[in-house]
């Protein structure tokens, strides 16, 4: 991790890698890819969320030409 830990939280997550049967080191890794793939799958379901965009001005004056009268 980037972020510097105190002690009460290095005490924390070396007992909860402990518990998982993992080094510190590999539990941080861990837990930061976890963290990666949620938050760009947070931003993949924002992305498939959004509406289909209005078409444009020019768009709309073709597609008027191109139907029949």
């Amino acid at each position: 991790m980037t972020k510097q830990m105190t002690d009460g939280q290095r005490s924390y997550e070396e007992k909860r890698a402990a518990k998982a049967g993992l080094s510190l080191d590999k539990w941080l890794e861990l837990k930061e890819r976890e963290k990666r793939e949620e938050t760009r799958a947070r931003e993949k379901a924002a992305k498939a969320a959004e509406p289909p965009k209005k078409p444009g001005f020019f768009s709309r004056l073709i597609e008027r030409a191109h139907k029949p009268l």
